[in-house]
């Protein structure tokens, strides 16, 4: 896993364990202080927020564990993979682009970083130089052929 990428998971992990701890037990011992609370509304926002908090700390530490067993040993070297660079020509725009496939936390489409997960990363998952992936997009069916590939094992050396 990049190390930005961990440290950013960490820092949000962190801020909101201590809103779980410190925060929101304040915001709910001083509503219920407030009386009645069927009809307390911040007493209601405070449990709301408690428990999507709680929610999104789970999916933070799942996405974590998920991160920490990728495994760079297992990441083709002839293929597109995580961490690739690729260079395809796109038929529809006749035009071409580089892609370079990250993690779902590290896409920045205006950088032409985009997740291993997205319409376009799933269809060029396990190609190679020559292949051709057809990608459904929002804006219709694109047909990209991929002319260079740079691997995360290639950019190590």
């Amino acid at each position: 896993m990049p190390e930005h990428v961990k440290r950013k998971l960490e820092d949000e992990i962190r801020a909101l364990e201590h809103e779980l701890a410190h925060e929101l037990p304040k915001e709910i011992k001083k509503a219920v202080a407030m009386g009645d609370l069927s009809e307390n509304a911040e007493y209601h926002m405070a449990k709301q927020r408690q428990d999507f908090v709680n929610a999104r700390l789970g999916q933070l530490k799942k996405r974590m564990s998920e991160l920490a067993l990728v495994n760079l040993a297992n990441i083709p070297k002839d293929r597109v993979a995580f961490g690739s660079r690729i260079r395809v020509f796109d038929n529809s725009k006749e035009e071409e682009i580089e892609y370079k496939l990250v993690t779902s936390e590290e896409s920045d489409v205006p950088k032409a970083q985009i997740s291993t997960t997205s319409p376009i990363g799933k269809a060029l998952m396990g190609k190679k130089v020559g292949d051709s992936a057809l990608v459904v997009t929002p804006n219709g069916k694109r047909e990209l052929e991929i002319l260079g590939l740079t691997t995360i094992h290639d950019e190590e050396q």
